[in-house]
């Protein structure tokens, strides 16, 4: 087994505290016991996936910078977001369940009396620096301060759009809970959470938090946020059942079979929160086109379109894909309608309760560059021509 050794001293004093900390000591050799560990890195369910774009860097360039593709990169005008008061949130939702997306993956789930919060980033840039990186595109909808109590926070992994560091800091000063991947944790700890608040799990195990179960499942990504990639932490999605609710995040995740196991072994869920954003066919293995979000969560629904609600996350928050800005949520609003799937495409800050006519209109379109030919009808006309086609697709 490849051996792992920490940066030098003088190295480490150069690492920007964004970078967090390696895994040492009891939480390094629980990380080497794990069936997943093997040639001293996680392994990806599905066998070896590449985390490098593949491709020449001139291909990926030249539709980087081209200049009409990268006009629909980001939206024309101001995104909407709902103000999110504290009106919204102090109101049990009636049916029990109530999400509220607040840009790019993160989410507050109240399930059954108790609120959960994933992959919480309320910071301006996911980067290790304010002074460069990819930069939000609208404001959080509301403060992080006046969100309320939280029982737990969920992490899926440790890239910086889904573990953002003055996020986590602020969040040190409460009383919530951290249930993460294997590994993740020493992040945590180094940005002053205590040990005794972290429920750190490797996939398939779960832990009890309230009346909540949260399970780490498998999912097909990588790690890593320092200068190299050591593969020493864990990447999840998770599954959290209430007493009478259950519910799905993605984290980020390629397409792989293993969603079925999931749903058979967790589900079928009330609502799920899919990737859809951020993909390319330069990176094909570990995120998801809108059309493969689908999909996965037919998987984790046993193949019933009829069940539970589908919230796409990972988009529209940060520009961190070729693809035009607009293009997962139509290309979500297009696959969940030929599939017969319940479609949540909130605003953001907007709460809903998936059984409560879940909102779904497209949004982004009034601040979006139109394809060329225009925005196709929605609801979906038949017809026998062919759909406008976004730059990029």
């Amino acid at each position: 087994m490849t051996g792992f050794r920490s940066p030098s001293l003088g190295l480490r004093a150069l690492q920007p505290d964004a970078f967090g900390a390696d895994p040492s000591g009891e939480r390094l050799a629980r990380i080497r016991r794990s069936p997943h560990f093997k040639d001293g890195v996680f392994q990806n369910p599905g066998g070896t996936s590449r985390i490098r774009p593949a491709g020449s860097a001139s291909a990926f360039a030249k539709i980087y910078f081209d200049k009409e593709a990268k006009s629909h990169r980001a939206p024309n005008g101001t995104i909407p977001v709902h103000a999110t008061t504290l009106a919204d949130l102090a109101r049990p939702p009636a049916t029990g369940l109530r999400l509220t997306w607040m840009g790019h993956s993160s989410v507050l789930a109240e399930i059954d009396g108790h609120r959960v919060l994933f992959d919480p980033v309320w910071g301006e840039r996911c980067s290790p620096f304010a002074f460069a990186g990819p930069k939000r595109l609208h404001p959080v909808p509301l403060p992080l301060a006046a969100l309320g109590p939280v029982d737990v926070v969920v992490i899926s992994h440790d890239h910086y759009d889904h573990l953002d560091m003055p996020t986590i800091k602020a969040l040190a000063g409460t009383d919530t809970r951290f249930a993460v991947p294997l590994g993740v944790g020493a992040h945590l700890e180094h940005w002053g959470v205590s040990a005794d608040r972290l429920r750190e799990l490797d996939w398939n195990e779960s832990t009890r938090i309230g009346g909540l179960t949260l399970t780490a499942t498998p999912a097909r990504h990588f790690c890593g946020r320092g200068l190299r990639n050591t593969q020493h932490t864990l990447w999840a999605s998770w599954a959290v059942a209430g007493e009478e609710h259950r519910i799905y995040h993605s984290g980020d995740t390629g397409y792989f079979e293993g969603f079925k196991d999931i749903g058979a072994e967790h589900g079928p869920f009330d609502a799920t929160m899919i990737q859809i954003g951020a993909y390319s066919e330069f990176w094909p293995d570990i995120h998801m086109t809108p059309e493969e979000g689908v999909r996965a969560h037919l998987d984790l629904q046993g193949g019933d379109p009829a069940v539970g609600a589908m919230l796409p996350i990972h988009w529209a928050t940060f520009n961190l894909a070729p693809h035009p800005w607009a293009e997962p949520g139509e290309g979500t609003m297009r696959a969940t309608h030929k599939a017969g799937v319940t479609l949540a495409a909130p605003r953001a800050g907007e709460p809903f309760e998936p059984t409560d006519a879940p909102p779904a209109t497209p949004w982004w379109r009034a601040v979006a560059k139109p394809p060329v030919g225009g925005w196709p009808a929605w609801p979906p006309v038949v017809s026998s021509g062919p759909e406008p086609v976004l730059a990029g697709e």
